[in-house]
């Protein structure tokens, strides 16, 4: 399973990746806004962390998978244990 995390803390980002892998999902983080979101691909889940993410962000992630059978998951905390709940929920 492919997914893709917007937001987070930039120094979590190995932490994400890692915890990740233990649910043997592939994952790409991108912790702030790059010059396009076009990297994105078609993942199966696209989790947004919107306390650190801008809402031009989280549109621009929303805009890249439209049309696409992928499963988005808000969540207010960007932490480890939030990201392991909603990976076993998943």
């Amino acid at each position: 399973m492919s997914v893709v995390i917007i937001g987070g803390n930039e120094c979590m980002v190995r932490n994400y990746k890692v915890l990740c892998e233990e649910y043997n999902c592939k994952a790409k983080v991108f912790p702030k806004q790059n010059s396009s979101l076009k990297g994105i691909g078609n993942p199966d889940l696209l989790v947004l962390f919107t306390s650190t993410v801008s809402h031009k962000m989280v549109q621009n992630a929303l805009r890249e998978i439209k049309g696409q059978d992928t499963k988005v998951v808000r969540s207010h905390t960007s932490s480890i244990s939030a990201l392991k709940t909603i990976l076993s929920s998943i």
